[in-house]
């Protein structure tokens, strides 16, 4: 941590339910205080094998949001961190992502916020029905840390069982989000507020002032652009003789 870098806020200590494991833990590791002294949260850490290499890191803000700038940020923050680390071994590719709006849920907020929208969980160990796999509606979340559970209305439920369960996030494997109407219309609803908060700021900044340079013509400022739904904004690791090179975007 540098000595001007600012107080970390409270939502950014908020630990994830879920961990990596090999290759992608000890990048999460890395990654997850490289971050929080840009403001943003680690999501995922995800070493995937297609087409070569590609080493995913999902990130967003505290509230849930990620543009294309804070992709950028991120990525020039991380790579040089990651090329003297060198962890992962052979030429990869580097994917800096918003969690996209059928997100990974990997904290208690993320299934506070979540309540009302349908999500598929996976617990580490089945409950006593003998099942592990659960799919319906989030109702509520009650507790705190890894001690929380979170309720959820069962879609998936033969007749036999029961359709209201409570899932211990102590035993949490993976839980994401299923891509619904409601659900769409939500984050563009909240992607419009964002961007009208952003322009209110920019107007703000263009109003007359007195003093010294008021006479100047107004100075504009473009809102940052969000980072859509399902479209993620990568980087790339270029060849070059024993390690990549540092990430830059693809549009360079």
């Amino acid at each position: 941590m540098t000595e001007n870098a600012a107080p970390i806020d409270a939502a950014l200590d908020e630990p994830r339910l879920v961990s990596e494991t090999g290759v992608a833990a000890r990048v999460a590791h890395l990654a997850e205080p490289v971050l929080a002294q840009l403001g943003f949260r680690l999501v995922r850490v995800k070493l995937m094998q297609q087409n070569g290499q590609t080493l995913q890191i999902m990130a967003e803000r505290p509230d849930g949001i990620m543009t294309i700038d804070d992709c950028e940020a991120a990525s020039q923050a991380l790579s040089p961190e990651l090329d003297v680390a060198d962890i992962v071994s052979g030429e990869y590719r580097l994917e800096i992502s918003s969690p996209g709006v059928d997100r990974p849920l990997v904290r208690v907020s993320d299934f506070a916020r979540a309540v009302g929208h349908e999500a598929r969980v996976e617990l580490t160990h089945p409950l006593e029905s003998g099942r592990k796999r659960f799919r319906g509606i989030l109702i509520g979340v009650e507790g705190e840390g890894r001690a929380a559970k979170v309720t959820i209305e069962r879609n998936d439920a033969r007749e036999d069982e029961e359709k209201l369960v409570a899932l211990p996030l102590a035993d949490l494997d993976e839980a994401k989000l299923m891509l619904t109407e409601a659900l769409i219309r939500e984050s563009l609803r909240a992607g419009k507020l964002e961007q009208a908060a952003q322009e209110e700021e920019a107007t703000e900044q263009e109003r007359p002032r007195r003093g010294p340079g008021r006479f100047r013509g107004p100075q504009k400022s473009k809102a940052k652009p969000l980072v859509p739904a399902g479209v993620q904004t990568h980087f790339k690791k270029g060849p070059a003789p024993g390690k990549p090179r540092a990430a830059r975007s693809e549009g360079d």
